[in-house]
Formats: structure tokens, C-alpha cells, sequence
């Protein structure tokens, strides 16, 4: 049995608008919660991580996430999950844009000499699995419970880095590019439409769209290098290069270009402009999320 209460749960944070409040909230969920801020580099962060925990578990918190304080009653059965004690784990986490639940996001629980041996992000091990992603290990656990929502949208900024970068990952497959979305597996293609025409309820929500758009696009239509995606402070630039003095218009207006492009190149069976501020809405009342299925190699 693993009691969450009495793990070590560190906030990691970057630059993440809203990193403040959150961190705020998670202390007094979690009186005893750590945190770990601005270490550049996705495997350098959470290796800041495993060295700030005095506990052999820790859970991670992104800093745009807000935990459901239910997760801190959590007790993980290990004899019926199947696993032993060096699992990492991984639940689902809520996207305040569409209303998705799967790993982005979520709250991770992980092994300390797991994560200080891993090599992933800016220190991959050089496999396509490793470049920009954690989830392919063999001993890492897929839970379908959901204790977290991520807040993505506080800013336009923001909620582009975010949906670009799903856009990026959700078009590839195990971290490699294919050439057409039949290659894909079938929930990361679900969810990649999903992040393409849903958000337009949410302030700040269409910017996720079109950056999962321009993502997508990227790394189906482009020569350009998919591993830029885990670096931040590149997203940052790229942003205020092109981005900055966008307005609403503008956002809406490259949602129909981006959608153009990919219409006419794959025939996805998206709309050219996203879903509308009630067709979000009703989307997000009816869909339902269906549980995360683990594909092995």
C-alpha cells in the first residue's frame, strides 16, 4: 500500500502565469507540499525534484494545476494494481479548455532512483520514446482516476505554448513522425482533434486551439525539428516573434489558415474554423472521456 498523505508532493513550476496562485492553493491543501521553480530542462526539473524529496514516492504538481484535495485521502493497492513499489504512476488531469482527461498534465507520482537514473527531454537517451515524453516506460502505470484540473488558458500565451505543444506530441506516434494520422494511436488522434476545434467557452481558449492547429501542422506539413517542443524558453521566443501583437481576429483568422492547410493535406474531419463559444459548451456536456488504454510496444 502506498498512502499519498504521506508522500512528498513538490509544485513544479516554470513560468507559468497563474504558478502563484496555484502554489498558494496547493499549500493550504497541502501544508507540507515543496516546490521546485524555474530549473530549465523537463528531466533536470524533476531530477530537482527527486533531490528535494525525503521520501522514496513523490508526486509532481504542474504549476498551472489545481488538486482536488479528495487525492490526498488516495491509498494505492499495489497487489491489485498488479505492480510493485518501483512503479511510477500516472492519474488523469482535467484540461479547462476541452475538457479532456488523460495524462497531460496530471499528477504523477514517481520513484526517486527512477527519476535521478532516467534519461528523457534535454537528456534523452536518444530514442524517439525519451525526446520530449515519460510515458513509455514499461514500469510506468497508467491510472483513470482524476484528482487535478490544469488551468491553461490565464493567459493567450499561455494557452498557445500549451495547446502547441499537444498538437506536437498527439501527431506523433511513441515520439516519432509519421506521415499520415492512420499511424496514430487512436486516443491521441481523438484528443488531438478535440484540442483543435474545442475551447472557444474559455477565455483565452481559441489561443490553444489555434496552437495545437500550428502544431499539428508543424510536424505533418514542415522539416521543422519536433523536439523544439520541450524547450520552453524557445516556445517563449517563437511566441513574441510572431504572436505578441495578435488579437482575437488574428487568432481566429490563422485558425482558418492552420485549418485550410491541414483539411486540404489530410481531409481531417475537423470544421476550418473551430467550435463556437455554445458548440464548446455542449460539447464538453456530452463528451465523455473514456479510460486511458495502455499500449505496449
Amino acid at each position: 500500500m502506498i498512502k499519498i498523505a504521506e508522500q512528498d508532493i513538490i509544485f513544479l513550476s516554470y513560468d507559468e502565469p497563474n504558478a502563484e496562485e496555484n502554489w498558494a492553493d496547493l499549500k493550504r491543501k497541502v501544508p507540507w507540499a515543496k516546490r521546485v521553480h524555474g530549473v530549465e530542462g523537463s528531466d533536470a526539473a524533476h531530477k530537482a525534484c527527486a533531490d528535494l524529496s525525503d521520501t522514496k514516492h513523490f508526486v509532481t504538481v504542474d504549476g498551472d494545476t489545481i488538486i482536488d484535495p479528495k487525492f490526498i485521502e488516495v491509498v494505492l493497492d499495489l497487489d491489485k494494481l498488479g505492480v510493485d513499489d518501483d512503479y511510477q504512476f500516472s492519474w488523469c488531469g482535467k484540461i479547462d479548455v476541452n475538457g479532456l482527461m488523460y495524462g497531460n498534465g496530471s499528477l504523477k507520482m514517481w520513484t526517486k532512483e527512477f527519476v535521478k537514473n532516467m534519461q528523457t527531454h534535454e537528456n534523452t537517451d536518444g530514442t524517439d520514446q525519451t525526446s520530449i515524453e515519460f510515458c513509455y516506460f514499461d514500469n510506468y502505470y497508467q491510472l483513470n482516476q482524476n484528482y487535478s484540473t490544469s488551468i491553461i488558458s490565464s493567459t493567450p500565451q499561455q494557452a498557445w505554448r500549451a495547446g502547441f505543444r499537444e498538437g506536437v506530441k498527439m501527431s506523433l506516434d511513441q515520439g516519432k513522425v509519421i506521415k499520415d494520422f492512420s499511424e496514430l494511436w487512436w486516443q491521441n488522434y481523438h484528443r488531438l482533434l478535440v484540442w483543435m476545434q474545442v475551447g472557444a467557452d474559455v477565455t483565452n481558449g481559441l489561443w490553444s486551439v489555434m496552437g495545437a492547429r500550428e502544431g499539428c501542422y508543424k510536424t505533418m506539413l514542415t522539416d521543422w525539428d519536433h523536439t523544439q517542443t520541450r524547450d520552453f524558453e524557445y516556445l517563449n521566443k517563437y511566441w513574441n516573434d510572431l504572436y505578441d501583437s495578435f488579437d482575437k481576429g488574428q487568432c481566429e483568422e490563422e485558425i482558418f489558415n492552420l485549418g485550410e492547410h491541414l483539411q486540404n493535406a489530410f481531409d481531417l474531419p475537423i470544421s476550418t474554423r473551430a467550435l463556437d463559444k455554445e458548440q464548446s459548451k455542449f460539447f464538453k456536456h456530452v463528451y465523455v472521456n473514456g479510460d486511458r488504454v495502455i499500449r505496449r510496444k
